[in-house]
């Protein structure tokens, strides 16, 4: 069976290009709509809480069906609706229930497509990056195109937006066929066994770790550009250069992944994440420091994420492989991400930009110990 190129691609483009007009935006939306810096902490910290019980729960099942499309295809819809709450939304505790229909349905929706995506692909796992590209370019479109519409614009304008973008997933996620099912072999490892490894534990704390610093360059990032003056347009530029830097490098993932092993990639990654968030911290002020940390982002998110992508395959196989990566989601994006955006939040006025992108770049420091102390010591390179 032929890999449905397209149309894998296409729920990328669009799952992707949801997040483009969403994350930059969002916080600002929320501080416009009247909600203080601790409020826009909570309903970020509420957004990826979901994430922890949501992909785990309809993650077993898939694996136990052997149904995660399906799954994906009731996820996409569920999730328009969930967002219609927030055409309704007046105070802080509808916020909240809109949050939480809205992100239970989506965060599911994600693992388990990566889970069909590698399904397609069986031994052809190195063509990942290549497909995911398309999500990264979905980014860029979504991010430039909203950062010019809100300049001219009223912000009651991005949950429209939203909601065309997510029945774009939708019926993306339509259009993809089945995947044909593996025989498997021997009796696969048990999950409790694959958990209980040190490596495992130690993957998932350096997820968690690095997901903890990223959150306040996903809800305030944007907060802290208008803070030092700079226009919407060029907050929305800033944010598509990073994801460009991404799209390069997984043009040419494939070659990387085949000369060097994951450890290093991961290794290289976290290193260059403590970089960049001391730039943000202390020079946040300069055009020219901001440009550089933004071209650093195709480590500190691409890199990462396509390593932990291989990393989750290799431990969890094929049999546990919805568990797997609904896993990484809820330690990463989950656990790491509400940790990282309650935090930011509430401390955010207290100690300021400065002082929370630099407890960021001290969560990746650790990281990269843990990282260096445990994960793929025996790990080779993957045959392009």
């Amino acid at each position: 069976m032929p890999i449905p190129y397209w149309r894998l691609s296409s729920f990328y483009w669009f799952y992707f290009a949801a997040i483009g007009a969403f994350i930059p935006y969002w916080g600002l939306y929320l501080k416009n709509a009247g909600f203080d810096t601790v409020q826009i902490g909570e309903l970020s910290a509420v957004l990826v809480a979901c994430k922890i019980v949501a992909p785990n729960s309809l993650g077993w099942i898939a694996d136990h069906t052997g149904k995660s499309l399906p799954i994906v295809r009731l996820a996409s819809f569920l999730a328009v609706l969930g967002f219609c709450g927030f055409l309704y939304a007046r105070s802080y505790w509808e916020y909240v229930s809109a949050t939480l229909m809205f992100s239970f349905f989506w965060s599911t929706a994600l693992p388990q497509f990566e889970a069909v995506t590698l399904a397609h692909l069986k031994t052809d796992a190195h063509r990942y990056s290549q497909i995911r590209l398309w999500g990264s370019v979905g980014f860029i479109v979504a991010v430039l195109s909203v950062g010019w519409l809100i300049d001219r614009q009223p912000m009651a304008i991005l949950p429209a937006i939203m909601i065309l973008l997510l029945l774009g997933i939708s019926v993306a996620a339509l259009s993809v066929p089945e995947a044909r099912a593996i025989s498997h072999g021997a009796e696969p490892l048990k999950l409790w066994r694959i958990l209980k490894k040190p490596e495992v534990i130690a993957f998932f704390t350096v997820c968690m770790l690095l997901q903890t610093a990223h959150s306040p360059y996903y809800v305030f990032y944007s907060i802290v550009l208008k803070q030092h003056h700079y226009p919407s347009t060029m907050i929305g530029g800033l944010w598509a250069l990073g994801v460009m830097s991404e799209i390069v490098l997984f043009i040419f993932m494939r070659r990387l992944l085949a000369r060097f092993p994951l450890r290093a990639l991961l290794l290289a990654s976290i290193i260059l994440a403590i970089v960049r968030w001391l730039l943000i911290a202390y020079l946040a002020d300069s055009t020219l420091w901001l440009l550089l940390a933004q071209l650093l982002h195709a480590m500190t998110f691409g890199g990462t994420h396509v390593a932990s992508i291989h990393l989750v395959h290799r431990y969890f196989g094929s049999q546990h492989q919805g568990k797997g990566q609904a896993l990484y989601n809820s330690f990463s994006a989950g656990v790491g991400g509400m940790v990282g955006s309650y935090a930011s939040g509430y401390y955010f006025d207290a100690i300021g930009a400065t002082g929370i992108y630099t407890a960021a770049a001290f969560c990746c420091a650790l990281a990269l110990l843990i990282a260096y102390i445990w994960i793929g010591r025996d790990d080779g390179k993957i045959s392009p």
